[in-house]
């Protein structure tokens, strides 16, 4: 084991997720392309474990430790409290997707980490957990952990056909010529987006595009969390 790391190997860094509500989501060996933050004192990051959620099985963890104070960046902070002392614990650092700009390039971490593909839609899909899927942070470490090997499967959105996230969305905004943010929240924030309150509605069942990919449907976010998330969007807008 190289020097930095006294605690942590791969298999305890997935326990301790896991047993804070998060997902780990892959890891891999960093080079200078990928823009990791070097970690105190000027130390390489030699290994980068990600850590996110898939499906619905994280907001039961959040939704029950989160606080009053934390508005209106309940989610950001409480993922703040779990990583920071949990790296520091393991011998690493904890990066976030959020806090910039500049922010750090999350997405090519999770294409270096997992088999993740930009989707028609844009987002990352993922082959087993569709679209429904996120990275909350990263686990920055200076020695050079044994990692599982890499999973080389291919989008499942080169063998679908059909592509029905990009006849689904009520205002045309998700298309093959690209994604019209300003239409796509001037439908949530409307009236027709709030009050249509049927199972495919953006607002209170999450993204329709989204819910209409065949991939991960099981793992579909239920409306408490969509909410939160669409909220978030729409305050990211104003």
């Amino acid at each position: 084991m190289e020097e930095g790391i006294t605690v942590a190997d791969f298999p305890a860094i997935v326990a301790a997720l896991t047993r804070d509500g998060l997902t780990p989501r892959g890891g891999f060996h960093p080079t200078a392309e990928d823009r990791v933050p070097a970690l105190p004192g000027g130390r390489p990051t030699k290994t980068l474990v990600l850590a996110g959620n898939v499906g619905p099985a994280m907001w039961r963890m959040f939704s029950g430790q989160r606080q009053a104070s934390d508005e209106p960046h309940a989610l950001d902070r409480w993922t703040r409290r779990l990583l920071e002392p949990l790296a520091e614990a393991l011998g690493g650092q904890a990066l976030f997707p959020f806090g910039g700009p500049p922010h750090l390039p999350f997405q090519r971490w999770a294409q270096r980490a997992e088999p993740v593909h930009p989707s028609p839609i844009g987002p990352l899909i993922h082959p087993d957990h569709g679209l429904w899927h996120a990275y909350r942070g990263a686990l920055a470490f200076p020695g050079r952990l044994d990692l599982p090997p890499e999973d080389g499967r291919p989008s499942p959105c080169e063998s679908c056909a059909d592509k029905p996230c990009l006849a689904t969305c009520p205002v045309g905004a998700l298309t093959t010529d690209g994604y019209d943010v300003a239409a796509c929240a001037a439908h949530i924030a409307s009236p027709a987006g709030e009050a249509n309150l049927d199972v495919n509605d953006c607002m209170a069942q999450s993204c329709r595009a989204r819910r209409a990919c065949p991939v991960g449907q099981a793992q579909a976010y239920g409306p408490e969390q969509s909410r939160l998330h669409m909220d978030a969007f729409l305050r990211a807008r104003a």
